[in-house]
């Protein structure tokens, strides 16, 4: 007894010791963070999954003043790499599949937030030198006035036989585009190795004439030039809700199949504000931070670990809605035929176009 109490006793002790370790490693990590006054970001904009009501804590909380530019995922490895000592950037958010990359062009620095563990081991790299802060889920957003008589495609299968034309943007760019084909593959029996059955579905659309080269973005929404857009759930929503007439619009996850990716921070293994740039990932991994992206419409990371005020969950898709979603598997198989698939889209795709 008198051992297991000991053993009980040495236990605590060594949990009391680490708990006051990571505080005081946090508080030396924040009044570094104060000395620098600064993070500058890039593909972190305001309108994007709520960032500004981070970047305003940010400022309120330690006095950090902050700078974006906004960028895609390939374009932020590329910065981080290319000014090296006059950096420019601390920080930035790219898709999930270009974590890795930038792990293997050694432009990033690690550092795990106290929270580390309630991130999913398919969601973070074990160094952590990246971890998704938040999710976004392939989903379709349809203008229910734009259907030409057509029914509202629920699942990838209805695609194939409406009349109203398909919104997915540039796969050669964009993640949220590329992501779409993975989606759809995964819903016809693909996956990250094989995307043919997504590549025929879409170039069947190309076919008909139904496969529309705008980009699904709020600009063109407006313009009521998108009748289905193959968005991430988090900007179908949002862009749904700042619509003039929202109740035109249904934002859905197709329930034949859909892939959850999401987006991670990557800190610039030469970024001037480090510290910063490390107590912005702090900051995103807490619960605050993880309520901020969800208030973007953005699902959190760390949401099983979270109480949801009413107002902000009721603002998601319901759960059952993300029964048959699939987290990417093989993510070196994804990123080498992510590489291939703008060739494959051009030649198999828009090959098609009437």
């Amino acid at each position: 007894m008198k051992q297991l109490f000991l053993a009980s006793l040495l236990g605590s002790t060594i949990a009391m010791c680490t708990a006051a370790m990571a505080a005081d490693d946090l508080k030396t990590l924040e009044a570094a963070a104060r000395a620098e006054g600064a993070v500058n970001s890039v593909g972190m904009p305001d309108d994007w999954a709520n960032w500004k009501g981070t970047w305003e804590d940010l400022a309120k909380n330690y006095g950090l003043k902050h700078m974006d530019t906004d960028m895609s995922s390939a374009q932020e490895i590329a910065k981080f790499a290319a000014e090296k000592d006059n950096a420019s950037a601390d920080i930035g958010d790219v898709g999930a599949a270009f974590g890795p990359i930038a792990v293997k062009q050694n432009v990033t620095q690690p550092y795990k937030p106290s929270t580390w563990d309630q991130v999913p081991t398919w969601a973070k790299d074990k160094d952590g030198h990246w971890a998704l802060a938040y999710t976004g889920t392939i989903a379709f957003i349809v203008n229910k006035k734009l259907l030409h008589g057509s029914e509202v495609p629920t699942k990838w299968a209805d695609l194939k036989t409406g009349k109203y034309k398909v919104s997915i943007g540039d796969v050669s760019t964009a993640a949220q585009a590329a992501n779409g084909v993975l989606a759809a593959a995964y819903a016809n029996g693909g996956d990250e190795k094989n995307l043919q059955p997504a590549l025929a579905l879409f170039a069947d659309l190309a076919k008909q004439g139904r496969l529309s080269m705008s980009n699904p973005v709020i600009g063109a929404m407006e313009k009521g030039e998108i009748e289905v857009g193959v968005v991430w759930d988090f900007n179908g929503l949002s862009y749904k809700a700042k619509m003039a007439n929202p109740d035109d619009y249904v934002v859905l996850i197709p329930s034949d199949g859909s892939v959850i990716s999401g987006y991670t921070t990557i800190i610039n293994k030469y970024a001037k504000n480090p510290n910063a740039a490390k107590l912005t990932r702090e900051y995103i991994f807490s619960d605050a931070g993880q309520i901020n992206l969800a208030k973007g419409n953005a699902r959190p990371i760390r949401a099983e670990h979270l109480t949801l005020p009413a107002e902000v969950q009721a603002k998601l898709l319901p759960n059952e809605q993300y029964k048959k979603v699939t987290p990417i598997k093989d993510a070196d198989a994804w990123e080498k035929t992510s590489k291939s698939l703008p060739q494959k889209w051009n030649e198999e795709v828009i090959v098609e176009m009437k």
